[in-house]
């Protein structure tokens, strides 16, 4: 399947694109070839077609250029494909209040858009992304245990939130391709230790594991990064716990791509920094997260997942 084709697939059963809608492409100067077949394919759909390049932002979480924010406020249905990720900005707040369903592709590249998460059968990991989602919202508390290394984390009053890669629906949005159900822990209410052994934003597909030290939902010391995690140090912003997630997709590859890795079945995520746009109030520089690979986690002291695999 070529390019184009995979778009069309992609527009039409994860964003249910129909003929006369507006589709907005935004796309960095390191994904044109994915830009241009995803406004190609929503073309041959029917769709009102846009296409938006701009110099890749620094870090995830930074803002998108005054005019992208304003074309992604008035768009049906917008798609991005970047090298950093546009999740947690404002703009794309703004967009889904607006009721765009909007997907983010964060770090795509063009063999994931062909294989690997993106082909799994999403009616799948929409029915388990639910379930995880539903018990995130209900519990209290949630335990991350491996490797002698234990991270506790306060979700009370926190809502879990669903990326099942299907957004069909005005202001859903999600990552894509996808597979996770995810919250915002209290910011003050994440303390211990963990390993983060699979992949880290910054850093990549992990050669030796990284630990973290956490008191009162922030870091306190990192080891095993060499330096490169050093943003997160920079201001208790950076550093604050700003996610949980739980990774649904059974197709997921661990390639040291963050976009797919945090999808990656039975694994854990931290992310350190933003978390204003899924209920959390912390605005941090930033937004990184760590794959935990086969934990075990307990939500209220049940356990969901065992050394990797789900005991749901």
């Amino acid at each position: 399947m070529d390019l184009v084709e995979n778009a069309k697939s992609v527009l039409r059963s994860s964003l249910a694109v129909q003929a006369g809608e507006t589709v907005l492409i935004v796309t960095d100067d390191s994904r044109p070839e994915i830009g241009r077949a995803l406004y190609e394919g929503a073309q041959a759909l029917g769709a009102e077609a846009m296409l938006m390049q701009m110099a890749p932002r620094s870090v995830s979480g930074e803002e998108p250029p005054a005019p992208v924010a304003a074309a992604m406020a008035v768009a049906q249905v917008i798609i991005c494909p970047t090298d950093k990720s546009l999740t947690h900005t404002n703009a794309r707040i703004n967009a889904v209040k607006n009721g765009a369903r909007l997907a983010t592709m964060p770090g795509i590249t063009q063999e994931m858009f062909q294989e690997g998460a993106i082909t799994a059968d999403y009616d799948q990991v929409e029915k388990l992304t639910g379930t995880l989602t539903e018990m995130l919202t209900t519990a209290s508390t949630a335990r991350i245990c491996k490797d002698g290394h234990t991270l506790t984390l306060d979700l009370r009053g926190r809502k879990g939130i669903p990326s099942p890669g299907v957004y069909r629906e005005k202001g859903q949005s999600g990552n894509l391709p996808s597979g996770e159900a995810y919250i915002a822990p209290m910011e003050n209410g994440v303390n211990g230790s963990m390993v983060i052994d699979g992949s880290m934003v910054g850093v990549g597909k992990l050669e030796k594991p990284i630990t973290v030290h956490i008191k009162d939902g922030v870091l306190q010391s990192v080891e095993g990064d060499d330096g490169k995690l050093s943003i997160l140090l920079q201001k208790p912003e950076n550093g604050t716990v700003g996610e949980l997630g739980i990774g649904t997709n059974e197709k997921a590859i661990l390639r040291g791509i963050i976009l797919e890795d945090e999808k990656v079945y039975g694994t854990v995520h931290i992310a350190f920094g933003t978390n204003t746009s899924f209920g959390g109030v912390n605005k941090a520089d930033c937004h990184m997260d760590g794959i935990i690979l086969k934990p075990d986690l307990y939500l209220d002291d049940v356990q969901v997942i065992r050394q990797g695999e789900f005991v749901l």
